[in-house]
């Protein structure tokens, strides 16, 4: 089953990339950033918001905000409302969010902040333990976003 999965998934994107190459692509690069740093916040195309994987970064700065999984998974969704803030959308147009969880113990408490994040209908998801994140994350999480 899971191979299917990703093969439509991977059709999917396919699709939505041929669409794409007809459409105007805006870049959104947070300012606080630095310019060394490979990689844009957001890439807008037509209605679509391509949300870079963020992890729990204070405001400003490129340090993990303390306390691990929980306290990052607010300070993330903090940090994609100000995104997606600045591109006229917000945390309600997030159909898609894949996470990443350096220890899978810390699905419970990411759970519950994630579900405070979206306290009406929840997008879809996917979640998966890896080995090791940026700046020693416990948590990192990419989004998919639809302009309303």
């Amino acid at each position: 089953m899971k191979k299917y999965l990703g093969a439509a998934l991977a059709l999917a994107l396919a699709a939505s990339c041929g669409e794409a190459e007809n459409k105007t692509r805006e870049v959104y690069r947070d300012p606080a950033l630095s310019a060394d740093l490979p990689f844009s916040s957001a890439v807008v195309v037509g209605d679509v918001i391509y949300l870079s994987g963020e992890i729990g970064r204070a405001p400003g700065t490129t340090s993990v905000v303390e306390g691990g999984a929980g306290p990052q998974t607010r300070q993330i969704f903090e940090n994609y409302e100000a995104t997606l803030g600045k591109l006229d959308a917000g945390l309600e147009d997030i159909v898609k969010c894949t996470v990443f969880l350096e220890d899978m113990q810390d699905y419970a408490t990411m759970n519950e902040a994630y579900a405070a994040a979206f306290p009406g209908d929840k997008p879809a998801r996917s979640t998966m333990g890896v080995d090791g994140l940026a700046l020693g994350a416990a948590v990192e999480i990419e989004c998919l976003a639809v302009k309303s």
